[in-house]
């Protein structure tokens, strides 16, 4: 048997294993079989507590979507993965550097629940995210369905696409995401965020995210939808976005600094599976 938590940050929803104090090697086909909410335990993204590799992390912090495939960052999984190293006792730190697969991530745990995660410095460099153009810019035409769309490309961590919308509540996130996700241009597919501007500081935002669909709430989508509004000079940091499962704060002071994103963290239930 495994002992495992199920948590969530603003109903984006992991399952998380401890594998210090305990043993296991899970293969992408367990993966998805613990991903199916009517036959497993149902989540996003599986994550995964390790010792460090590296002298300057407390610990290794690795993410896999429902598909079973692993991927570089997740914004809501990091506050989660804060919360429970230190609720099940792994440290007695409330400032706790993981390393993933994209870098250092610095977590603070703050008051009533909220965690502060340093995410790092964006990037924009096309091919870094990565993304197939000729130059970098602000924004990149996109065809896509037999139409040409407007996007910001970046990196946090993993490879960010942000579209401007109207209004979230008609945009076509389930059509749209899927084909922006798989499209040609984006060689290791990509997450798709659909924002709209409210006003210089809060914004309305729903999430494609590669590998689990649409979530109820992206941390790395959301900063890097509040990155790419910020530098298109749509909006001002620090900004509020308002996603499907709740609020999250975003701040940016510019180029060359890293992005701040705080939430809550919370953990619903604990329990032990045989894999």
């Amino acid at each position: 048997m495994i002992a495992f938590s199920k948590m969530h940050g603003l109903g984006n929803d992991f399952m998380v294993i401890d594998l210090i104090s305990q043993r296991a090697s899970l293969k992408p086909k367990q993966i998805r079989a613990l991903a199916d909410r009517h036959t497993g335990i149902g989540f996003d993204q599986l994550l995964l507590v390790e010792p460090p590799q590296r002298p300057d992390a407390d610990f290794r912090y690795r993410i896999f979507n429902a598909d079973g495939g692993e991927v570089e960052q997740c914004g809501n999984g990091a506050r989660c993965f804060g919360r429970f190293v230190f609720e099940q006792g792994l440290t007695r730190k409330k400032h706790i550097r993981a390393e993933t697969l994209s870098g250092l991530i610095e977590i603070r745990l703050q008051e009533q629940g909220m965690v502060c995660v340093d995410m790092g410095l964006p990037r924009f460099t096309p091919a870094k995210i990565p993304f197939i153009t000729e130059a970098e810019a602000l924004s990149y035409p996109l065809e896509v369905g037999g139409q040409t769309l407007e996007i910001a490309a970046l990196s946090i961590g993993n490879p960010h696409a942000v579209l401007r919308v109207e209004r979230v509540k008609t945009a076509k996130v389930g059509r749209l995401g899927a084909l922006i996700e798989r499209h040609p241009r984006f060689p290791a597919r990509v997450n798709v965020g659909f924002l709209q501007v409210t006003n210089r500081h809060s914004g309305k935002l729903r999430v494609w995210e590669r590998g689990a669909g649409e979530t109820r709430a992206c941390g790395t989508g959301a900063c890097a939808a509040a990155v790419a509004a910020i530098r298109q000079g749509w909006m001002e940091s620090p900004v509020e976005l308002q996603l499907r499962g709740g609020l999250l704060d975003i701040a940016w002071a510019g180029d060359g600094q890293p992005v701040l994103m705080t939430g809550p963290a919370v953990t619903v239930y604990q329990g032990q599976i045989a894999l």
